[in-house]
């Protein structure tokens, strides 16, 4: 049972709304923000998150394969250079090493992978979805409940 509607207060909830905005703008491809999304709500442990997430990823066609095995992306062949930079990076950003950060190895992979532009809106992405998990986990906002907007194709 949920503790408090956070969609009670929406002017609490712009910034957010605005960040996600921004990340709809801002180029990256849709499927990567899925995974990143999806990832960092499993790392945070928010069910309505991730089943949210999961939901969307597949309304937008994704696979239920690299669904399944998101968790373990690291041994799946899977998912391309530079989702597993996004992907290293939503953990490295989301688990914040208390002595290191985000280490220089993971930040080489991303920029690798990612122009500046895009690792800042990487990181605003990583930034978004960990907020929402701390909004949604102490509410204790119940799953499955969620529907996506998109509906894939028949």
């Amino acid at each position: 049972m949920s503790r408090f509607s956070y969609y009670t207060y929406p002017e609490a909830l712009k910034p957010l709304f605005a960040m996600k905005a921004h990340i709809d703008q801002s180029g990256l491809e849709e499927s990567l923000v899925h995974l990143v999304m999806l990832r960092a709500s499993q790392l945070n442990g928010c069910a309505y998150c991730i089943d949210m997430h999961s939901k969307e990823a597949r309304a937008d066609g994704e696979t239920e394969q690299r669904l399944y095995l998101l968790q373990a992306w690291r041994e799946a062949p899977f998912y391309s250079a530079r989702e597993q930079a996004a992907l290293a990076w939503c953990e490295a950003v989301t688990r914040l090493d208390p002595v290191h950060g985000v280490t220089d190895e993971v930040y080489e992979q991303a920029r690798a992978q990612f122009s500046e532009k895009e690792l800042m809106d990487l990181n605003l992405l990583v930034i978004m979805i960990n907020g929402w998990n701390r909004i949604a986990i102490p509410s204790k906002t119940e799953p499955g409940s969620f529907k996506p907007v998109k509906q894939k194709a028949a």
